[in-house]
């Protein structure tokens, strides 16, 4: 399992590291170094590190980033859940850019005799700025390794009907609570990453997914065309993203009077930087900055049930093939084993 990275520590010094690795990938940023190494050393890590760092600030948790809280949960669930069917699969977590790196655990994996991988990039809508630049990184090991193991990819799952029914789980779970914002006259904003738009020009298809995933989910929710808004957020730079944007859609209806908004971010499927400040903190300034009324923020998928089901059937169905059950009495064993883990768990938890 592949997710994007976060720093270390919510301080300048650990966020210039990682801001280092991720703004130097060519996928994430497509100009010449000749023209943006200037920019990112002489201007950006100076001065931006400290401005990230005490955003992270606000949503650092005692375990640390939540994006990597909430991934090692996922991937810890899902092992488990994995063993209960019977499917010896290993599960390790990996960040593109930060720590457990890729080259890092693809060693570990080596050293346990790995010689089926299963890449699983944790991004619904496939981009070449997030998805195909994890393929990049594995394949950089792979290209220095003299025994390669047998790889397969799971290039994208925006449209799995798994996955759409996680989602609608959990908007149906906080409406449950909450109530439809459209009975209050209010909407449904469903904000993804934000990609520069030339990206699509150049024929990527992550804004075809995004919709493709929106209109799954809206479908699913029975929702009709004025209920809900497909917007693009963390915009950086001066270029045109792919619109509209999350901050101005948010200010608009804020200035409208709009009763209420909820917001929900699919393609981001645990909590992190993205979703806790840009969004629920600051996108709920911009709205009732702007004169709206009530802000929710939908939780992102996280370690739901629903999900880690979604997850598990997303792994059988690419490692359909391989010989992965265990004999009968090892899985007996092991999934007594797991269930008494899941019981010290929720015991901790309680």
């Amino acid at each position: 399992m592949i997710n994007l990275g976060t720093p270390a520590a919510a301080t300048a010094a650990a966020v210039r590291p990682y801001l280092k690795e991720f703004l130097s990938d060519p996928r994430v940023v497509e100009i010449p170094a000749l023209f943006w190494w200037p920019i990112l050393h002489g201007v950006i890590l100076t001065l931006r590190p400290r401005r990230s760092a005490a955003k992270y600030a606000a949503i650092w948790t005692a375990g640390g980033s939540p994006l990597k809280v909430n991934s090692e949960q996922q991937a810890l669930q899902l092992r488990g859940w994995l063993g209960d069917r019977g499917l010896d699969i290993d599960v390790a977590l990996a960040m593109r850019y930060g720590e457990p790196s890729i080259a890092q655990v693809l060693g570990e994996l080596r050293a346990r005799h790995v010689d089926r991988l299963l890449v699983v990039p944790m991004y619904p809508q496939y981009s070449a700025t997030t998805t195909a630049t994890a393929f990049d990184a594995v394949n950089a090991v792979l290209a220095r390794t003299r025994n390669v193991p047998e790889v397969r990819w799971v290039r994208h799952f925006c449209d799995r009907r798994e996955y759409i029914e996680a989602l609608k789980t959990r908007v149906l779970e906080h409406w449950r609570k909450f109530g439809r914002p459209m009975d209050q006259g209010g909407k449904l904003v469903m904000s993804f990453h934000g990609v520069p738009r030339r990206t699509l020009d150049l024929g990527d298809p992550y804004h075809c997914h995004c919709h493709k995933t929106a209109r799954l989910l809206a479908e699913a929710l029975g929702l009709d065309a004025g209920d809900h808004v497909v917007t693009f957020q963390s915009r950086f730079g001066k270029a045109e993203w792919l619109r509209p944007y999350t901050a101005a859609v948010l200010q608009e209806l804020g200035a409208k009077g709009t009763p209420r908004v909820d917001v929900v971010c699919p393609g981001f499927v645990a909590d992190c930087l993205e979703t806790l400040e840009e969004i629920a903190m600051e996108g709920r300034h911009a709205f009732t900055g702007a004169g709206g009324g009530q802000f929710h923020y939908i939780a992102a998928l996280n370690d739901s049930p629903a999900f880690i089901e979604a997850l598990v059937q997303l792994v059988r169905s690419h490692v359909h093939g391989w010989s992965i059950e265990r004999d009968s009495a090892h899985l007996r064993a092991q999934q007594a084993q797991a269930s008494a883990n899941r019981a010290r768990q929720r015991g901790a938890a309680q």
